[in-house]
């Protein structure tokens, strides 16, 4: 489902699991299967609207313009499948004159692209002690999230909600400008559904925090192909793709276009103080630019 990227402790190999993994497994497809067809019934309310022509045009200038005021920009979540891409797309665009990855390991990269990456490793549970990691970065992202299948629902809770605050917090408090949440269709504070109730209250939480600019982007299911196994997310990638296009770009979208949709955005100024972009605004963002390589 649409949702952060996160680093939670790694997992057994499921090359040697039992039957109650194996119906471990099984549920989890079957909740996350639920929960997608939940997500097709909830309604985003003040979803940002589509890109106009005129704004589709000058993504290239606005583009070169950004790039021409050398800002830093951090990103949160870098390991998980749309932090990775979401960092790959920077890099490519050139877009930024220092990046930073934030999180609690080290990541490994072959190509030169990534050379000049800069690290920063903390302990979210100590995040106070790496307040500098914060300070001085213009536009941040945070893809952070976990599933309450891999860490528990007392863990999701933790990454989700307080390790997002909590980074926010510090990010405003470091100098940050622009702050950009990857977050959920159907999210929502009041929702019965941990997973939704998650998404809304972080969502309202760090909007106190009065960032000069917080876009909040609400994908449905995201559609790639995970570096690691997730059945139920498997489950629910056949579903989607089962359906007509015109039905299923309604409720899902490939973590491209959502990373290009919070790119895009983030070059175009913007009057307002927050922004909410739902499933169809962001298909429309990320897919603008015909310029860009597929």
């Amino acid at each position: 489902m649409g949702r952060g990227d996160g680093e939670p402790p790694g997992r057994g190999d499921a090359g040697t699991a039992g039957p109650a993994a194996l119906s471990a497994a099984v549920a989890a497809a079957a909740v996350a299967l639920v929960a997608a067809l939940l997500l097709l019934r909830c309604e985003d309310a003040g979803s940002g609207a589509g890109s106009s022509m005129a704004e589709t045009e000058a993504l290239p200038k606005l583009r070169e313009d950004f790039r021409m005021q050398n800002k830093s920009v951090f990103i949160l979540g870098a390991s998980g499948e749309t932090g990775r891409v979401l960092l790959k797309e920077i890099l490519e665009q050139s877009l930024f004159s220092k990046v930073t990855l934030i999180g609690r390991r080290k990541l490994t990269f072959d190509e030169d692209a990534y050379k000049n990456v800069n690290q920063e490793v903390v302990d979210f549970e100590k995040l106070d002690d790496y307040a500098s990691a914060f300070q001085g970065h213009d536009v941040g992202f945070c893809c952070l999230g976990t599933t309450r299948r891999k860490a528990g629902a007392e863990g999701f809770v933790r990454v989700d909600r307080d390790y997002v605050l909590k980074s926010a917090e510090l990010a405003k408090a470091g100098g940050c400008k622009h702050f950009n949440l990857l977050s959920s269709k159907g999210a929502d504070k009041s929702s019965n559904f941990l997973y939704l109730q998650v998404k809304g209250e972080v969502e309202a939480r760090v909007e106190e925090l009065q960032f000069d600019r917080y876009s909040v982007f609400r994908p449905g299911v995201l559609l790639c192909d995970r570096q690691e196994s997730r059945p139920g997310e498997w489950l629910v990638r056949k579903f989607f793709g089962s359906l007509p296009e015109y039905w299923a770009s309604g409720h899902s979208v490939p973590v491209t276009t959502v990373v290009r949709a919070m790119l895009n955005n983030a070059v175009s100024p913007s009057g307002k103080k927050k922004e909410l972009l739902d499933n169809k605004a962001i298909h429309d963002l990320g897919k603008a630019d015909s310029s860009l390589t597929p």
